[in-house]
C-alpha cells in the first residue's frame, strides 16, 4: 500500500502506528519523525499541495485534513482527480482517538497488527489525557465560571490579531486535562479572533504561545508582554506567558501527549 499525508498530524499517527514504511510522500510542513520525512518526496505546503506530484507518487491513499483552515479547497481538487482520500477534521480529543483508529483501519490490509497497535496508541494518550483527580477539575464540575477555580489560559494560534481555540478544539480538552480552563471554553466555535480589549477584560491567567507555522524557536513572549493595552494584566505585570510547540499543541495526534505535560507545567506554576 503507497501512501501520501497532507498533514503533520497524520503523517506523525501513520509512524506512531509503526506504518512509516507505508508512506511514499508528505507534504513540505511533515517535519517529524525527521530520519522518516527527510526521505521523502515532498508535494507542496499545506495550502498549495501539487496534486500532479501528488498523482506521480501513484497512492493508494491520501490522508488530507480539514483542520488547516483553506484545506478544503485541496479536497476538492483531490476529490476532482478521482484520487482515494480521506480528510479528518477533529474538534475534540475523542475525535482524534477515533481518527487514530480510522487510519489504522484503512491500513490493516498492509500491516498485520496495526489495528492492535492503534489500540495501545489510544490507550497510551488517554492515560495522559484524560482529567485525573490530581488538582484537576474538570468542565463539567465548573458551570458556574465564578466558582470556577481552574486557572484560565489563552492560547495563541496567532498573535496579531490573537487567535484563540474555543470549545470545538482538542486544545481546549488538553488545557482542562491540565487542570486549566481555555478562556473561550464556552463559545461553540474551534477558534476566533479576540480584541486586545477582549483580552483585557478576559483577563487570564496566562497566555501560551503555539504560534502555527513558526518554529518555536522563534516565539516571542515580548509581543505579549509589551502590548501596551494589557500592562496591566496578571499575565503581563507576572511575566506569566509560556511557550508550548505548536507541535505539540496544534497537531491533533500523538504528540498532544507532550502538550498536555507541557501545559500541566503551565498550570502548576500558576498554582505555585
Amino acid at each position: 500500500m503507497r501512501i501520501v499525508s497532507l498533514a503533520c498530524s497524520n503523517t506523525e499517527i501513520v509512524c506512531a502506528l509503526g506504518c512509516a514504511d507505508l508512506l511514499v510522500g508528505v507534504d513540505d510542513h511533515s517535519d517529524f519523525p525527521v530520519d522518516v520525512v527527510s526521505m521523502l518526496p515532498k508535494v507542496g505546503p499545506d495550502l498549495e499541495i501539487d496534486i500532479a506530484r501528488v498523482m506521480a507518487l501513484e497512492p493508494d491513499l491520501v490522508l488530507a485534513t480539514l483542520t488547516v483552515p483553506g484545506h478544503e479547497k485541496v479536497v476538492e481538487r483531490l476529490q476532482s482527480a478521482g484520487l482515494r482520500f480521506i480528510a479528518p477534521e477533529p474538534v475534540s480529543l475523542s475525535d482524534v482517538y477515533q481518527n487514530v483508529l480510522e487510519i489504522a483501519e484503512l491500513l490493516a490490509p498492509a500491516a498485520p497488527g496495526v489495528i492492535q497497535r492503534a489500540q495501545a496508541l489510544i490507550s497510551e494518550m488517554k492515560e495522559e489525557l484524560t482529567p485525573t483527580a490530581r488538582g484537576t477539575q474538570h468542565a463539567n464540575d465548573a458551570d458556574d465560571s465564578e466558582t470556577d477555580s481552574r486557572p484560565s489560559i489563552l492560547v495563541q494560534w496567532w498573535p496579531k490579531p490573537v487567535i484563540t481555540p474555543g470549545r470545538q478544539s482538542w486544545a481546549t480538552d488538553v488545557i482542562e486535562a491540565a487542570g486549566g480552563r481555555a478562556v473561550l471554553a464556552d463559545e461553540n466555535h474551534k477558534s476566533r479572533p479576540m480584541t486586545d480589549q477582549e483580552v483585557t477584560d478576559a483577563a487570564p491567567d496566562a497566555v501560551v504561545l503555539s504560534w502555527c507555522g513558526v518554529h518555536p524557536d522563534k516565539y516571542r513572549p515580548d509581543v505579549v508582554l509589551r502590548n501596551p493595552a494589557w500592562q496591566r494584566l496578571g499575565f503581563v505585570t507576572r511575566e506569566r506567558v509560556f511557550c508550548i510547540g505548536e507541535p505539540f499543541l496544534g497537531r491533533p495526534g500523538p504528540r498532544l501527549v507532550q502538550g498536555v505535560r507541557a501545559m500541566r507545567d503551565v498550570v502548576e506554576a500558576l498554582r505555585s
